[in-house]
């Protein structure tokens, strides 16, 4: 693992969806059993290029996302690799059955791309706006999920996953990001990358949480509040042994996500305190919320996912610890 950090919080002027795209153009040149399949969606993706360039491995199932995975579990069972993209809402809810059985229970290696993640899905509609869907993919034993955050991680993680026999699920952002990362930083499945060092609390955030942890930390800086900033961008599995090194060296824990609380990061971290080291958590995600339609910044404030709010549970967790 190989990462730099920019962290100037400027928006990015490519689309994030190209990390994928431009990672998949590469590695369906040098290995042929990797194949991709969308729902109708190419476009929105833009794995339009996919087709153009391997139209014999690029297939569109239409909207039917259920038979979708079906088709990429059949494929993998013949000994290819297949990923399989839709928004994460459809990704998630309306696969699942599939992917827990023909995927998951069969321990395919079939990897789902999830798009338009929780608030980032925006004019898609409040029921298009998908805030459970690694909830979901994390009940399943033995898969990978992923929240990433730009283009560098987007495109390193996909070959890394192209690479795991593990079924897995991958949430990312479509268009819009604001730029963490350097093209080529390299990341590994299921190691959490230390951002900041801090000794008074720990911030642990993924994907476009992560930008407003690092605006979180310079913040409590101006408060003399030494805040460590750790990028989880696994969810499953953990990296446990950096979350129990962060509990024991600041003594508590903020998590932030864009997703519920209740079934994500935060409950994953809460789940390994619990067991291993009980300190004082806060949790900055969504709070057992529905979508809604409106800009992200604007979403963002209603949901209480932005830097301030990051600001304010890491100051009620200090007090907690004191």
């Amino acid at each position: 693992m190989s990462v730099t950090l920019i962290g100037k919080h400027e928006t990015d002027s490519r689309a994030n969806r190209d990390g994928y795209v431009e990672a998949m153009l590469e590695m369906m040149e040098e290995n042929k059993k990797l194949v991709h399949i969308d729902c109708d969606l190419m476009g929105c993706i833009n794995t339009g290029k996919l087709l153009k360039a391997f139209p014999k491995r690029t297939f569109n199932a239409g909207i039917a996302e259920q038979n979708a995975m079906g088709v990429a579990a059949g494929m993998a069972a013949t000994g290819l690799t297949a990923f399989v993209h839709s928004f994460g809402c459809f990704a998630s809810r309306r696969m699942f059955d599939q992917a827990f059985l023909a995927a998951g229970y069969s321990e395919l290696p079939v990897h789902v791309i999830g798009s338009d993640p929780g608030v980032t899905a925006a004019f898609n509609g409040a029921t298009h706006m998908p805030f459970e869907d690694c909830a979901l993919y994390m009940t399943i034993p033995n898969v990978v999920v992923i929240d990433s955050c730009d283009i560098a991680q987007t495109k390193s993680l996909t070959k890394k996953l192209a690479a795991d026999n593990r079924p897995s699920y991958m949430r990312l952002i479509r268009k819009t990001f604001t730029t963490v990362y350097a093209d080529g930083s390299e990341f590994e499945i299921g190691k959490g990358v230390t951002l900041r060092d801090g000794k008074d609390v720990t911030i642990i955030a993924s994907g476009i949480l992560l930008d407003e942890a690092l605006k979180a930390q310079e913040q409590l800086a101006q408060q003399d509040i030494s805040a460590r900033v750790i990028d989880m961008h696994t969810w499953k599995p953990l990296d446990d042994e950096l979350v129990l090194k962060a509990a024991a060296e600041t003594g508590c824990i903020v998590t932030a996500e864009n997703h519920q609380v209740s079934c994500g990061l935060g409950s994953a971290v809460a789940n390994l305190l619990a067991a291993k080291c009980p300190i004082p958590l806060e949790r900055v995600g969504i709070q057992n919320r529905f979508g809604q339609v409106g800009p992200q910044d604007f979403l963002m404030q209603q949901y209480k996912l932005t830097a301030a709010d990051i600001v304010a549970a890491a100051c009620q967790a200090i007090a907690r610890k004191q």
